[in-house]
């Protein structure tokens, strides 16, 4: 059974009356707004239209279906699924039973995911057709789990280890931040989001599953980002609010099929990651002629800062936004944001990731460079962390670097970003060759290498460059600074 790996971040300080602790936990959420707006469209997917009433009934069986094979509150229940209705089920069922669930990235390869099934240990593995069976009769449980406390969710999100890590959160730290963007989106009932980001990143769950039963909202769910689709679904279903990182923007700019009258009905663009500068709001801005803004946070800590419709748009577009809601931001002395809030997530799967993660006051040392200024607006100017995001996803260069030198040719190798007006950043990997070297290590050898060893295909880098040896620090180790540069300079 999954337990919490540290005792909660927030002790006591949320948990008086009114205050931000006191909420309701996630499935109840849904619960509610089903019997509030019970016609209302939750999801639409593809040619189904499921309503909150449609969203909940079915939860509540699939919840029923699960407690009769066992599962109970605690236990874990994972799948692998792309972005479907049935995803959303499988999540509210899990939360109705006080079970823990564990969504597993589509893109993970299926070696990935033996090895996240084997460090969760879930009770039952669902598929598509088990969600559907499971949520179409039996024993129903139309009773919400009461215990906010409890672990809601698993997530994962690639570390500068190189490998994925487990990301703890409780009932109540996921309803407080859907409560919290709900306030600070001034979401209504009329808005009708699309949601192309994985379900099982902390975007697509807050935005695309527990957002929806806060408003409640319409969710548009997208299968894969395809710009010209993206473009049809928000003309046809009048989409006022999309979540990503500028890569969707930017796609969606250049799409052929992009004419402003298509997209007259978005109000709203909130971006975060990689690339989200000052001339990417300001051109996205003018070009939707709507609000973009940024927006920063993580999997560990989601959206502990944005701008509101009342900052100066100036501002706005120039900063990463400003602490929301209950969360405390700070700039340790080395440059390093350190966040603390109801939001924040409750430790690791791995106990032995904690000790670094966390500063002896219980902030979360979130490895981004960054800098506050007098007024509160954040500014992130770098990262400590070789972590690469490439289109939002996280790339640890620890994992691109471990299968690169896991082959025989290879002597060793060092990946990084490089900027990329689409992507936000893509990834160039330097190897020197073994001596006895046979192989030609170029990109194609490299898709063939990471294929082979079931490396997902997003991670697999986009440049080879061959070196006689690495630029060195003082301390013998390779110089990633200079090999970033280096990336810019001869590549792009």
């Amino acid at each position: 059974m999954i337990r919490p790996t540290r005792p909660c971040a927030v002790g006591e300080r949320y948990r008086t009356a009114d205050a931000p602790w006191d909420q309701p936990t996630l499935d109840a959420l849904l619960h509610t707004a089903a019997h509030r707006m019970p016609h209302h469209v939750a999801v639409v997917d593809g040619d189904r239209r499921w309503t909150t009433t449609d969203v909940d009934t079915r939860a509540a069986a699939l919840a029923g279906a699960l407690r009769d094979r066992g599962v109970g509150a605690g236990d874990a229940v994972a799948w692998q699924l792309p972005n479907c209705a049935e995803a959303i089920v499988a999540m509210h069922a899990c939360w109705r039973l006080g079970a823990i669930a564990v969504p597993i990235h589509h893109g993970f390869t299926p070696r990935e995911v033996e090895r996240l099934l084997a460090a969760t240990t879930p009770s039952v593995v669902l598929d598509l057709d088990a969600i559907s069976a499971g949520s179409l009769g039996g024993t129903v449980i139309d009773v919400p789990f009461d215990d906010g406390d409890a672990l809601g969710t698993v997530l994962f999100t690639s570390g500068s280890s190189g490998t994925p890590k487990g990301v703890l959160h409780t009932q109540h730290s996921l309803a407080y931040k859907a409560r919290t963007m709900a306030a600070v989106h001034g979401l209504t009932s009329d808005d009708v989001v699309l949601m192309p980001a994985p379900l099982a990143h902390v975007s697509g769950m807050l935005n695309g599953v527990t957002l929806p039963g806060v408003v409640p909202f319409t969710t548009v769910i997208m299968q894969r980002w395809d710009p010209e689709h993206a473009l049809d679904l928000i003309e046809r279903e009048r989409v006022t609010f999309m979540i990503g990182p500028p890569t969707f923007c930017i796609a969606l700019l250049q799409a052929p099929g992009f004419r402003p009258d298509r997209v007259r009905s978005l109000r709203l663009v909130s971006s975060g990651g990689a690339g989200v500068t000052e001339a990417f709001v300001e051109s996205a801005s003018r070009r939707l002629d709507c609000v973009v803004k940024r927006t920063y946070g993580s999997t560990e800590t989601p959206t502990v800062a944005t701008s509101t419709p009342l900052d100066p748009s100036t501002a706005a577009a120039r900063h990463d936004g400003r602490a929301i809601g209950a969360v405390e931001l700070r700039v340790s002395d080395r440059g390093e944001l350190e966040v603390r809030g109801p939001e924040m997530f409750c430790g690791y799967l791995d106990p032995a990731a904690n000790d670094a993660a966390f500063t002896d006051d219980g902030f979360y040392r979130t490895g981004d460079l960054a800098t506050l200024d007098h007024d509160g607006w954040l500014t992130i100017v770098g990262r400590i962390a070789d972590v690469i995001i490439r289109g939002g996803e996280n790339i640890a260069a620890a994992e691109v670097e471990a299968a690169l030198e896991a082959h025989p040719d290879v002597a060793a190798a060092v990946a990084v970003g490089y900027p990329d007006e689409l992507l936000g950043e893509r990834v160039c990997a330097f190897v020197v060759r073994d001596p006895r070297a046979t192989a030609t290590l170029d990109v194609e050898w490299c898709r063939s290498w990471f294929s082979e060893r079931g490396v997902a295909k997003y991670k697999t880098p986009e440049r080879v460059e061959v070196l006689d040896a690495f630029p060195v620090l003082a301390s013998g180790k390779p110089d990633r600074g200079a090999l970033r540069s280096l990336a810019r300079t001869t590549i792009v």
